[in-house]
């Protein structure tokens, strides 16, 4: 495993079962969106806001991944972006789910960093240095943002509380819930007691929310609302939708 400091962690390990058959031979995160892989508007949006090492985690058709993006993005004028790569189909034969894939990296990724799914569309979203240095000096171990509820997820994830703290709401609850948009700023701390040592070396699979509602149940997890453009690209319906112009831009 490379000895690197990524300050973010892109999610595309999946095998976009819902995705299929385009998923049979293109990983969902390189299937093109308006002319784009879907996963280099994630990678445009952090280097405008002046990332410049990012780690990728694959695991299905990952040998596609050396040729696009590569080792490095170039979207000039600004200066390019490392990519590295946590190879989870390499080493373990298959991906390991989002927390089990985010242990299984945390060697490679800096003290605090930025977490984004590799197959959702959100091209105005701002990685701003600002939240990163604003939530490393909280007390919070994770900082999420939500997005309103898509047709498809109109019951929602998550409440969000007026201060701001990110809410696991019971069953049977009133209040909002908004959708999880899969963007976030973690503390490594806030896996230090998820039961998998760094680096996952067993390739336990695991996945992300048990760990978000336990982190809101202990008051460690705050929460921001995001009211620009989101789309979770899940189905070959949505991908035309958005590669037809109906979605906004």
């Amino acid at each position: 495993m490379e000895n690197i400091s990524a300050q973010a962690l892109l999610l595309a390990a999946g095998r976009g079962e819902r995705m299929r058959p385009l998923t049979d031979h293109t990983p969902k995160p390189l299937l093109a969106v308006r002319g784009k892989p879907l996963l280099q508007w994630h990678l445009e949006g952090l280097q405008r806001a002046g990332v410049r090492s990012v780690l990728i985690n694959t695991a299905w058709l990952e040998a596609q991944f050396a040729k696009t993006p590569g080792t490095l993005f170039e979207a000039p004028p600004l200066p390019p972006v490392d990519i590295h790569y946590s190879l989870e189909g390499r080493d373990f034969g298959g991906a390991l789910e989002t927390a089990g894939g985010i242990v299984r990296a945390l060697p490679q990724l800096a003290p605090v960093f930025w977490v984004a799914a590799g197959d959702v569309y959100a091209p105005g979203f701002a990685f701003a240095g600002e939240d990163l240095v604003r939530f490393s000096a909280s007390p919070a171990l994770a900082h999420i943002w939500l997005v309103p509820n898509p047709p498809h997820n109109l019951r929602g994830d998550f409440g969000l509380s007026e201060s701001g703290m990110a809410l696991n709401l019971p069953e049977g609850d009133s209040a909002p819930r908004f959708t999880f948009s899969t963007i976030a700023l973690y503390k490594q701390a806030f896996f230090a007691d998820c039961g998998i040592p760094p680096g996952n070396p067993d390739g336990i699979k695991a996945p992300l929310a048990p760990l978000l509602r336990r982190g809101m149940d202990n008051g460690k997890v705050t929460a921001t609302l995001y009211a620009g453009t989101w789309v979770d690209v899940g189905t070959p319906a949505r991908l035309a939708e958005l590669n037809s112009g109906d979605c906004p831009v």
